[in-house]
């Protein structure tokens, strides 16, 4: 019994979950190929945690980097640096299934002080 619980234990403390990635510790990137190209770019303006707290498909990797092109004055990419970036960021920072709640019910919204009474027609 004592040598269950003590092998059950071990196996407990030396087995690494399958879903753990190593992590970049002066940034907290998930350590994948691409990862020091967005380290390079994503970082010099901004915190690690504007990438690593967000999430979405490539497509909204895009679309966050043409708005930061646009708006804040972020360098345009090269054709490779940019596809090194989007397929870390769509892999390592992809959409999460479940993270949202479902949206609210109408009868659980609270009152909009600016909604217009619906006409009859």
């Amino acid at each position: 019994m004592i040598r269950t619980a003590a092998l059950a234990l071990l196996l407990g403390l030396t087995a690494a979950p399958a879903s753990a990635a190593e992590l970049d510790p002066q940034t907290g990137f998930i350590i994948a190929p691409g990862w020091e190209t967005v380290r390079n770019n994503c970082i010099a303006c901004h915190s690690p945690k504007l990438v690593t707290q967000n999430s979405g498909s490539r497509e909204h990797w895009l679309s966050l980097i043409r708005w930061m092109q646009e708006k804040q004055g972020l360098w345009p990419f090269d054709a490779q640096t940019e596809e090194t970036i989007l397929d870390y960021l769509s892999t390592a920072y992809g959409p999460k299934e479940g993270a949202r709640r479902p949206p609210l019910r109408p009868d659980q919204l609270p009152e909009n002080p600016y909604r217009q009474p619906t006409k009859a027609q």
